[in-house]
């Protein structure tokens, strides 16, 4: 009875430890639903700003009408789009390279590629706009896609898959008059599929959120994706307006939990499935 009492209580104050846990980080985004699903006057009268009451949809419609999101969306859908799709395909071939052909100096090159997982994005940003501007890509689409569309972490991380790869099933390919590009995407590329589909969503996601190289390369309206965009919904000389940014944030956010939804499972098992073998 007593060990059954201490099993108990250990097993309640690690549901409470959760429960608290849960409301620490749950808490910042019920914040900020509300304060996208309140009239400007109400978002400001605390501590009833924070209750669901007096709510209204007013503020995400005229967030959705003044920033233009629509068009928001379509570019920055379109850019993560694009860019997974090359980071999948460039991830694909470059760990194939690593993981199952022999060429001179194979481990200092990995290496190398693997030192540039160090280097911040910031210290990056002067010489790829400089780069951009030259090629003409300032305010273009190619400007948004091409600078991203090879990821050393998704080389990194394919490969780990690909090593994990039999040596005498790429023997019994070989024999069955399998070649290098066959076996790649009638063999590898199958196996590897969860992966995959996790890396496609980290990318997306992370080229849906991105700030800093888009805020630098796009100045015209027609290319801005959601992210730099939102920043255009800030009204300072009209406090009354200030949850437009809320709004906006909501609406932006939907596509990423709809996604992180969807895809959970496949995110957790694809980023496990290459740490076994290193």
């Amino acid at each position: 009875m007593a060990a059954d009492a201490v099993h108990g209580a250990r097993k309640a104050g690690r549901y409470a430890l959760l429960a608290v846990v849960s409301v620490i980080v749950l808490f910042p985004i019920y914040a900020v639903l509300l304060q996208a699903l309140k009239s400007g006057p109400d978002s400001f009268d605390h501590p009833r700003s924070l209750l669901p009451v007096d709510l209204t949809f007013d503020t995400i419609r005229s967030a959705w009408t003044i920033g233009k999101l629509d068009r928001l969306l379509l570019n920055s859908l379109l850019v993560a789009v694009a860019v997974t799709c090359g980071v999948i395909l460039t991830s694909l071939l470059s760990a194939y390279a690593f993981a199952f052909l022999d060429f001179p100096l194979k481990k200092v090159v990995f290496a190398m590629f693997l030192a540039t997982m160090l280097v911040p994005a910031e210290v990056t940003v002067l010489i790829n706009y400089n780069t951009a501007d030259s090629l003409g890509w300032v305010n273009t689409y190619q400007g948004l896609i091409v600078p991203s569309l090879a990821s050393m972490f998704g080389v990194f991380l394919v490969r780990q898959v690909f090593l994990q790869v039999p040596g005498e099933l790429r023997e019994a390919a070989a024999l069955d008059g399998l070649g290098h590009w066959r076996f790649l995407w009638s063999v590898a590329t199958p196996l590897s599929r969860p992966t995959l589909g996790a890396l496609g969503l980290f990318v997306f996601l992370g080229t849906w959120n991105a700030y800093l190289w888009p805020s630098q390369v796009i100045t015209d309206e027609d290319h801005r994706t959601i992210q730099i965009g939102l920043e255009h919904l800030k009204t300072p000389n009209d406090i009354s307006k200030l949850n437009l940014i809320t709004g906006g944030l909501v609406v932006a956010a939907v596509p990423i939990f709809v996604m992180l939804v969807i895809f959970q499972r496949q995110l957790v098992r694809g980023l496990t499935a290459g740490a076994v073998k290193g």
